[in-house]
């Protein structure tokens, strides 16, 4: 039998649940998630190991009018996927603002002669017939191979979107072992999952001006336990003292959720150890951008 294989990228609006979708798939944590948009800021990578076939996903930062270096860089990086996939799984939510899906993705996805498949994501959270409208406009303002109507969150649909992703895929490679579900490093897990609790814990701009780095990581095989230092870097001093709270209470809620949620990830215990840095404007400066892995 002729293995089947291709890479697929997951772009769509922010906060839409492409990440969401990604785990559903996956049946793990690969991609953070939490309710506020632009969570997701490098491109993650997801694969699916089915039986005669492999399809490898790309989460993709949503992509949404930019403002500062570290968002355009989040959009380039999500548009670029376009060009290197073979097949766009375009995400909309079914409770859309008009219109669902912003004119720049919709212009891309014209110029590209790929398969692409629409998710209409959350319909647990409206009627069925409101999405009629929806679906109508995706047909008249795109040229997609096939829409489906899902809810990533309660994996409804999810079987039947694959289907439909599976028939782009085409004779290639085992492209990844069978045993592994992402390219990420475990610095870059580690990261993400602190970075998440952040979004969690804090408002209005400290989610948006917080970066982590991982320091020092080190496995203890005899004691079963991830010694983990990690910084988080904020923009301002403000923004430090928010982030520490008083008496530490805020970097401590932060840090307990965070190593609870890597051992459960990685299966021993972890020593988590967070410090805060301030560098002025990271988010703005695209040398500080690359230092911090963007």
């Amino acid at each position: 039998m002729t293995f089947l294989s291709g890479f697929i990228a997951i772009i769509g609006p922010p906060n839409v649940g492409k990440s969401t979708l990604l785990n559903q798939i996956l049946h793990r944590k690969v991609a953070i998630v939490t309710p506020k948009p632009q969570t997701t800021r490098n491109r993650i990578l997801g694969i699916y190991h089915g039986q005669g076939f492999q399809m490898i996903f790309i989460d993709t930062p949503g992509i949404h009018k930019t403002g500062t270096a570290l968002h355009r860089s989040m959009v380039e990086s999500a548009m670029a996927t376009l060009q290197e996939v073979d097949i766009i799984l375009l995400m909309v939510e079914a409770r859309h603002r008009h219109p669902p899906v912003p004119p720049v993705i919709m212009n891309k996805l014209k110029a590209i002669k790929k398969r692409s498949v629409v998710a209409i994501n959350k319909i647990d959270l409206i009627k069925k017939d409101a999405l009629l409208p929806l679906i109508d406009w995706l047909q008249q303002e795109g040229n997609f191979d096939a829409i489906v109507p899902i809810s990533a969150l309660k994996a409804d649909g999810i079987d039947l979107l694959m289907e439909e992703l599976k028939k782009g895929l085409q004779p290639g490679p085992r492209f990844f072992p069978e045993d592994m579900l992402t390219d990420q490093s475990r610095e870059f897990l580690i990261a993400e999952i602190i970075r998440e609790k952040i979004y969690y814990f804090t408002r209005q701009e400290i989610p948006y001006s917080s970066a982590v780095t991982v320091d020092y990581l080190d496995y203890d095989p005899e004691r079963n336990l991830l010694s983990v230092s990690a910084r988080i870097h904020v923009e301002t001093e403000f923004q430090k003292k928010i982030l520490i709270g008083k008496k530490g209470r805020m970097i401590k809620s932060i840090g307990t959720a965070a190593r609870r949620e890597l051992e459960k990830l990685f299966g021993f215990k972890v020593y988590l150890d967070l410090f805060v840095r301030v560098e002025k404007n990271w988010s703005k400066d695209t040398a500080a951008l690359r230092r911090l892995g963007y």
